[in-house]
């Protein structure tokens, strides 16, 4: 019976035994009568936890292209909790705009991951302007949630000094703006003290003419009238603003500051000489924009600087801005220094010289005086423009705020219809006209269709097309001559009849060129005209890149009609003055066009070339020497030939030149004139040759208002100043007294110095 008893605890301890856990973890079911304990919730492998790097890879690629949406978006729960989007993207962005960083890069380095937090260590490099680079190494944290990192934002993910309420702040050091001259050295645009100059009217009293007569002589108006005209229906007891001077030019134009009724202003700041020496070209400065502030801050800009905003000071900026200094320090809320993170010093700004002759460039501005239009002149064997002028000009003085005439004239400015501020040299698209032909001449040699001494009877009407009926120029002035009473058997108004290609464009004869565009249309050649305008640089951007332009447009003929259109210059063909300055150039230097320029050389403080003028040839004419030879000699004829068409205007000038009418139709009453040319004047070793492109928009025929224009600028370049005036000028400007035509020179005199920069 005891042994019974005992077998039974012997078994009973045994099974408890074995119900007991391992210490280990060993296996075993627990007693029936042990209660179960509360189970910890299921924890995630490491083996299965996201990537932390991506995450932060992610984040940083985010803020190298400055994506701060979606760097928000990978931010923690709580960060996002502690501050906004627009907080948190304004705090990155004042940062870089303090360290002047224009770029970053960055590079991981380790990571440290446990189930639900993980660290990430990464170096980052800020390149700065003012400071140079900045490089920190980073530990960023990171949580799990819903099974994605997620960044913990601080303020030390920027940089590591920048904890708690700390911040960055740049004391800037900001260098003088460059100069602007001409390639002579003489002033366009410098800091300068200066006079804003205007009327009351009712204070003038006697001395009104007197007035007049001293603010044209300032201003190069010999018509005082134009400047009565400016106050004479003004209130009597208003401001009138006039124009602004240096003292400079008030001391020689004689100007008396102490008229009765003449109100004086004096100023300091970036003035543009001669009431604007080719504004359109040079451009003019603004405050930095909202919208440009970002970029220019992480340039090194302070952001209350004044930019160049169009031309020359906006091409230029980084040579006319010179390069800022600064010290970059951490500081904490109210603003007491902790540390010094880098610095530099400024460097003067350089001065720019352009290629512009300022006396070519103001007869071109006086020629085109009541005319909107633009002149365009380039030496042909280099492509350095030497006068860009655009009409209607401006004063590039009224865009500062601290010239007085300002407030009262900049709105009248940018109200004005007529787009003063558009560049019509590089900007506007205009037909060719009859200019075209030269090019057009080009195609019909090079289709082997066609020879120098091809004939073709030209007459008054082209009747090549069905149903349309096309007339000649000559037959225009034939009607015009029965109109006046007259006969038509002038040169002018007679049909030009059996001609050989050279004299088609010569004469300009119409139906020689609609039937080339008819012949080259009807051989499967439609696109020859289109392709050899366009390798003359029609259509394109010449690449001068200091000012803005336009393509234009050349395109192909799909219709005989269009063809003719085309071969004329008109329908949709639409060139810049500028692209036709450089073809004729190219004919007249025998094949290359170069790339038209406009800086002549670009100069530091201490007066070392930084840049100089290089002729950069960028293309060739597709055409063989001996047909070049023949366009040449065709242009030539233009001029020398009593049947050419500027040959009365031209009588008389003795310096050898080829040149070319152009006649174009518009949606205006009158047609917009035109006329190109080139030098070839060998004597003249120490003159480059030039060639001249003149667009006058609606004035009348080529050879009557443009022709008379680019002889101007032909005289005033061999002789100093224009030799004629002709009728449809007038006494414009300050006009030179004219000199008979048998009085002109062969030779231009040489200069007796050098102007020195």
């Amino acid at each position: 019976m005891k042994l019974t008893r005992w077998i039974i605890w012997i078994m009973i301890f045994l099974l408890l035994t074995a119900c007991v856990p391992e210490p280990n973890g060993g296996g075993g079911a627990m007693p029936f009568f042990v209660p179960s304990p509360t189970l910890p919730p299921p924890q995630v492998s490491i083996t299965h936890v996201p990537d932390a790097k991506s995450a932060m890879t992610a984040y940083l690629d985010a803020f190298k292209n400055g994506n701060y949406a979606t760097m928000y978006a990978l931010l923690s729960k709580a960060s996002q909790s502690s501050i906004s989007q627009t907080d948190f993207s304004k705090q990155y962005d004042d940062a870089l705009n303090k360290m002047s960083a224009s770029k970053l890069d960055y590079q991981l380095l380790s990571e440290q991951l446990n189930p639900t937090k993980a660290q990430v260590s990464f170096q980052i490099t800020y390149h700065t302007a003012l400071v140079g680079d900045i490089q920190r190494t980073i530990l960023a944290n990171l949580v799990l949630e819903q099974g994605q990192w997620r960044i913990q934002w601080a303020s030390t993910l920027i940089l590591p000094e920048l904890t708690g309420n700390d911040h960055l702040a740049m004391d800037y050091q900001i260098p003088s703006r460059g100069n602007i001259y001409d390639q002579n050295g003489d002033p366009i645009a410098l800091q300068s003290d200066a006079y804003a100059i205007g009327v009351i009217p009712s204070q003038l009293g006697r001395v009104a003419g007197t007035v007049d007569v001293e603010l044209g002589r300032l201003m190069g108006i010999q018509n005082f009238d134009t400047i009565h005209d400016l106050w004479a229906n003004a209130a009597p007891d208003s401001y009138v603003g006039i124009t602004e001077a240096s003292p400079d030019e008030i001391k020689k134009a004689q100007l008396d500051l102490s008229l009765s009724g003449l109100q004086v202003a004096k100023y300091t700041s970036r003035f543009y000489f001669d009431q604007g020496i080719a504004p359109q070209v040079v451009g003019y400065t603004l405050p930095i924009s909202a919208d440009q502030l970002n970029d220019y801050r992480r340039l090194g800009y302070q952001g209350n600087e004044r930019i160049g905003q169009a031309g020359i000071e906006k091409s230029m900026e980084q040579y006319l801005a010179g390069k800022h200094g600064g010290v970059l320090y951490v500081v904490d809320a109210n603003g007491q220094l902790l540390s010094k993170i880098g610095a530099s010093d400024p460097q003067p700004a350089d001065s720019v010289y352009l290629t512009i002759d300022k006396n070519m460039q103001q007869v071109a501005q006086q020629a085109l005086t009541g005319y909107n239009g633009a002149i365009v002149v380039m030496e042909i064997n280099t492509g350095k423009v030497l006068a860009m002028a655009s009409s209607p000009e401006y004063d590039q003085n009224l865009f500062d705020p601290s010239n007085a005439n300002s407030q009262y004239l900049l709105s009248d400015l940018l109200g004005r219809t007529d787009q003063p501020l558009l560049n019509r040299a590089t900007q506007s698209g205009y037909p060719l006209g009859s200019v075209f032909k030269i090019p057009a001449m080009a195609a019909a040699l090079e289709s082997g269709l066609y020879t120098p001494q091809t004939t073709y009877d030209c007459e008054y009407h082209f009747t090549e097309l069905n149903g349309i009926t096309l007339s000649d120029w000559t037959w225009d002035f034939c009607q015009n001559a029965l109109k006046a009473g007259k006969q038509c058997d002038t040169t002018s108004t007679k049909p030009s009849g059996v001609i050989t290609l050279q004299q088609g464009l010569m004469r300009s004869c119409d139906p020689y060129f609609w039937h080339i565009s008819v012949d080259l249309f009807n051989n499967n050649r439609a696109a020859d005209i289109t392709n050899m305008a366009r390798a003359f640089g029609l259509g394109s951007p010449t690449g001068i890149g200091t000012v803005a332009e336009a393509s234009g447009n050349i395109s192909v003929p799909t219709t005989l009609l269009q063809a003719t259109n085309q071969v004329i210059g008109q329908g949709d063909v639409q060139v810049t003055p500028l692209q036709v300055a450089r073809f004729v150039a190219a004919v007249g230097n025998g094949g290359t066009l170069y790339t038209p320029q406009l800086i002549q050389e670009i100069q530091s403080a201490d007066g070392k070339s930084v840049s100089e003028f290089k002729p950069e040839a960028a293309g060739t004419l597709p055409i063989q020497p001996d047909r070049l030879a023949a366009i040449q000699q065709a242009m030539q004829w233009v001029m020398s030939d009593p049947r050419g068409t500027a040959y009365y205007t031209m009588q008389g000038l003795t310096v050898p030149m080829g040149g070319k009418t152009g006649t174009a139709q518009t949606d205006q009453t009158l047609p917009d004139a035109w006329f190109v040319g080139y030098t070839q004047d060998e004597q003249n070793s120490h003159k480059p040759d030039i060639a001249v492109a003149v667009i006058m928009e609606n004035a009348g025929e080529g050879a009557d208002y443009a022709a008379p224009v680019f002889r101007w600028m032909i005289e005033t370049y061999y002789y100093g100043q224009p030799q004629t005036i002709p009728r449809v000028l007038g006494p414009i400007g300050n006009p030179y007294t004219p000199t008979p035509l048998g009085g002109i020179p062969t030779k231009t005199p040489q200069p007796t110095k050098t102007p020195q920069k």
